[in-house]
């Protein structure tokens, strides 16, 4: 091994494939390193990123890139490089270490460790020089090493105060001795999602969407909880401030108008300046809540951006063999940006004729908005634009669409941003689910198709080996890391959608024998809810809960929602108590921070307004019966269980007692009473409606 050649280059992941030939002597998180630094008395520095990760990017540029600095760190410290997508398990544990010491986090994370692998020190980036009030890495690095050479007992200390403090901060969600009988009526009530929804509205941006200030992140979570919102209480703010937001998005920079797809966040407030990483979760959240905002609206809007950004990642995010991939990342050519902005004069030369349309439309100008460059953007609406210049609408919009494909045909020879191609399993379960919810909405059978191939995917390539049923994440033809609760709670909820828009009972099957599996191998004791790795895992200094709604929805809240669902489907009461459990125990905080739980305000208001249990029964074969399954999945209905047959089975309690007739029907159940059965679809709306009102 070369002085440039580290141990990663002999690792799958692009992260650290990305790192393989610094000069600093980089293990992967193992045996191997854990042991050198016991074995060697030294401390570990363990450092964490992401492909996608700009900042991560500067500081190898800048610090470990360096053999001088590179020689400071072999000779003072066993040096870790992690992925944080491969291992969120150990991104979880060192950030909530850092963010504790610090009172911020972010990546890279770099945080250093005992022998025994527990944090006593920790930061994000470091600059070469001292900087932006942070000392230099190489000061850094002397004053931890001095510590740990000098005043040892106090480093020991201060690590084993550190773990204290997260042990008890892992106690949080427990359940309270009689806590259920005094107080479930408390929270569970229309008041309790009047309050959470006042507290959204507080930190929304009403001019721009959104909630916050810069850096504006998208929320499609808490979105989607104003639009259920909404539809059980009609409140136009909320139906108003979901729109604005998903409305000035599309509009902004933060969506590539070209490409299709959203980047990760704003740097500002009106959604123009993106941070230009696109990853998978993040467009497939706004599939989702963009596709129940078209079943609402109808606004074609969110139409073409359900399938702009469905075909970016059919594009580049896509494995031949159905897998999706993680990210793409924000720099190309050591600058970030670089392959999504535009001169005046690229434009002009590539369109011609066309080019003083598309510039009027994008707002493209010869000054630009982005170092000269031009982010495009939209700050007036199709049919609005159409009239001032005197056009009609499909001709206007029929010349921008044929002026993006060239420019996307052009883009496509520029040296590209790097592709991270680790398939993970939660974050393609979250794509799934997105297909399926775009198939619902808007009747593209290739949506539906593409969901069942991935899945097929999915169950077949990151299925374990034994011990686990499942692996986290598939890179080089190969799966490896076992699976934690996020990634077993989406494919459950993956599962549950695919059934609804296929009808096939086997994905039930499996979905409740994953839920099995996941009760028996990740639930805490104490609680109703879940730990976030197996119980068979060895490797971590604590095993921690998730159970806030960030980037991503947390395991523990879509596993409350899978087996209330669940519950229905297999009449099993107990799951059903579990769910309400779960939540009961989160609802104070959720009603107190619902964009942080926005997940969990779901499911409480889910629980409140009641879960419709809903049937469609016709012939094999019959035309009629393939209609109204589409007519139906078209309906905006926020929480039901839908199942839909052509004969009873008395393995589901859902699709027995039902008769088959001539012309399919659809019923209408609670508790597995139905009401009349009905013909047409239209009908049942005032049904729902009237169980909505028994229900408040």
């Amino acid at each position: 091994m070369s002085d440039f050649t580290n141990r990663l280059a002999f690792e799958s992941s692009p992260y650290l494939l990305q790192h393989a030939h610094n000069p600093v002597d980089w293990y992967p998180w193992g045996d191997e390193a854990l042991q050198k630094a016991k074995s060697q008395n030294k401390p570990i520095l363990v450092s964490i990123g992401y492909a996608a990760c700009h900042w991560c990017h500067v500081m190898e540029r800048e610090s470990f890139e360096d053999p001088a600095i590179a020689e400071l760190m072999n000779e003072k410290f066993v040096n870790i490089k992690i992925d944080r997508e491969e291992r969120p398990d150990l991104d979880h544990i060192y950030m909530d270490a850092v963010q504790a010491m610090t009172g911020s986090g972010g990546w890279p994370l770099n945080v250093f460790l005992t022998p025994e692998a527990k944090p006593f020190y920790g930061g994000t980036y470091f600059p070469p020089k001292p900087a932006f009030g942070r000392p230099s890495w190489k000061e850094v690095l002397f004053s931890i090493s001095s510590s740990f050479q000098n005043k040892k007992n106090e480093v020991e200390a201060q690590a084993e105060n550190l773990i204290s403090h997260m042990l008890q901060a892992n106690t949080f969600g427990k359940k309270e001795s009689g806590g259920e009988e005094n107080g479930f009526e408390t929270v569970f009530n229309r008041k309790s999602l009047q309050q959470a929804f006042e507290n959204i509205m507080k930190t929304a941006d009403r001019e721009n969407g959104g909630f916050g200030k810069a850096p504006k992140f998208p929320q499609t979570m808490t979105i989607r909880f104003l639009l259920h919102y909404y539809h059980f209480n009609k409140n136009e703010n909320a139906l108003r401030q979901a729109c604005i937001s998903l409305d000035k998005m599309i509009q902004g920079g933060i969506y590539d108008h070209i490409g299709g797809g959203f980047s990760r966040y704003s740097t500002d407030d009106t959604w123009l300046v993106p941070h230009f990483e696109k990853m998978l979760y993040d467009n497939a959240l706004f599939i989702i809540v963009l596709s129940e905002a078209y079943q609402i609206t109808k606004n074609d809007l969110y139409k073409q951006a359900i399938e702009q950004t469905i075909g970016f990642i059919e594009r580049e995010l896509s494995d031949p063999d159905s897998g999706f991939y993680s990210a793409i990342d924000a720099d190309s050519e050591g600058e970030e940006g670089k392959y999504y902005v535009w001169s005046k004069k690229e434009i002009d030369d590539i369109l011609g004729v066309d080019s003083a349309l598309f510039c009027a439309f994008y707002n493209v100008s010869e000054n630009g908005n982005c170092e000269g460059r031009n982010i495009l953007h939209i700050n007036i609406s199709l049919e609005d634009f159409a009239i001032e210049k005197g056009m009609g609408k499909n001709e206007v919009s029929l010349l921008l669409e044929k002026s993006r494909r060239e420019l996307l045909s052009r883009r496509s020879e520029r040296i590209r941003p790097l592709l991270d191609n680790k398939i993970i399993l939660s974050w393609n379960a979250l794509m799934n689910t997105a297909l399926s919810k775009a198939y619902a909405a808007l009747g593209n059978e290739s949506y539906r198709d593409a969901a069942i191939s991935n899945m097929e995917f999915l169950l077949q390539n990151l299925k374990g080996d034994g011990t686990h049923l499942f692996f986290h994440c598939y890179t080089g033809q190969a799966a490896k890391f076992p699976a934690f609760l996020d990634d077993y709670a989406f494919l459950i909820a993956a599962l549950l959608q695919l059934q609804e828009i296929t009808t096939e009972t086997s994905y039930l099957i499996k979905a409740k024998e994953l839920t099995e599996y996941v009760i028996e191998h990740f639930e805490e004791n104490e609680s109703s809810s879940f730990y976030y790795t197996h119980n068979g895992q060895k490797d971590l200094i604590i095993r921690k809960k998730e159970i806030y709604d960030g980037a991503t929805p947390s395991g523990n809240s879509v596993m409350a929602f899978n087996l209330l669902y669940l519950s229905i489907i297999f009449d099993k009461p107990e799951w059903k108590e579990r769910s309400i459990n779960i939540c009961f125990a989160m609802a104070k905080i959720i009603i107190s921070y619902p964009t942080s739980f926005a997940v969990w305000a779901e499911l409480l208001q889910a629980i409140i307004h009641g879960v419709p249990e809903i049937v469609i029964m016709g012939r094999d074969f019959n035309r009629e019966l393939i209609d109204m399954r589409k007519d139906f999945l078209h309906i905006f209905i926020p929480y039901k269980v839908y199942q839909s047959a052509t004969r009873e089975n008395a393995r589901f309690p859902l699709l027995i007692h039902k008769p088959v007739y001539e012309k399919p029907h659809i019923y209408l159940c609670k508790d597995y009473t139905c009401r009349n059965p009905l013909a047409k679809i239209a009908e049942l709306s005032h049904q729902l409606a009237d169980m909505q009102k028994n229900n408040a």
